[in-house]
């Protein structure tokens, strides 16, 4: 299957420019990404996908035995990346593709120069003196009410991800991009990605990170961004003064410069 239809890849910014792969999260599309494209566009050569099952992919290339586990994703950036015969790239995971971003860099550390986590959290469920945010009955609890109605669970949800409860139309953005997912396919997705624990994956990173994390954050709390720089021997930590867990929206021009000012050659 063509890789470039399969994950919807597009293109843009400078030719010659530094590249940056943008991954998105859990019920979004590469579509999250454009008030930030136009700032990096100037500086960088863009790469943008959908990950499969989600956007404008190629839903016939998903499987719940393939995409029951983050590798799979992980797998097809390195698909792009080795189809565009992409090198020293800037790879740019947002929430669970944080995640995915570091399976695919420990994977293959000879394509990525650098590597930028936004809003990450490496487990979402609460162990020991770990803190991720969530018991394991909340998250059982979301799951079930995701699996048992899915368009009412992203009604419900969304405001809460994306925070900023005085700015209601990006609330109502992300569940609009819930909904246009398939349940079947967000059910798989959203198991793979809140019963995932990826914190010893993260000492195996070995290419400059920035860690991008918010002041006000209900999915990924400060502490699970402290944890995952802390574990990263070769990282940045950097909060920004936004609110939620996607600030590419609440919060894009902090959130591009962010990007751009760490992924420039130095």
């Amino acid at each position: 299957m063509d890789v470039r239809s399969k994950s919807n890849v597009v293109v843009t910014g400078r030719s010659d420019g530094p590249v940056v792969l943008l991954a998105h999260g859990f019920g979004c599309d590469q579509n999250l990404w454009r008030l930030v494209v136009p700032a990096l566009a100037e500086r960088f050569q863009v790469v943008l996908f959908d990950h499969v099952g989600a956007g404008k992919s190629d839903s016939t290339a998903w499987s719940p035995e393939r995409y029951a586990s983050l590798d799979a994703y992980a797998e097809d950036i390195l698909d792009i990346c080795e189809e565009l015969d992409l090198r020293d790239v800037v790879l740019v995971g947002h929430s669970v593709s944080a995640m995915i971003a570091v399976l695919a860099v420990n994977r293959a550390p000879r394509r990525f120069g650098k590597l930028v986590l936004l809003t990450p959290s490496p487990r979402y469920v609460d162990d020991g003196d770990y803190r991720g945010g969530f018991s394991r009955a909340d998250i059982d609890e979301l799951l079930e009410s995701l699996e048992s109605n899915y368009l009412g669970w992203s009604a419900t949800m969304a405001p809460v991800i994306m925070g900023n409860p005085e700015r209601p139309e990006l609330g109502g953005e992300l569940k609009d991009s819930f909904c246009r997912m398939d349940p079947a396919i967000a059910r798989v997705f959203a198991r793979a990605t809140f019963l995932s624990d990826n914190r010893a994956d993260l000492a195996e990173v070995d290419v400059p990170t920035l860690v991008i994390q918010t002041a006000r954050d209900a999915i990924a709390p400060q502490e699970v961004g402290r944890f995952v720089h802390a574990q990263i021997p070769v990282s940045e930590l950097m909060t920004l003064d936004a609110t939620g867990h996607c600030p590419q929206l609440s919060a894009p021009e902090a959130t591009a410069e962010a990007i751009a000012t760490f992924a420039r050659p130095r």
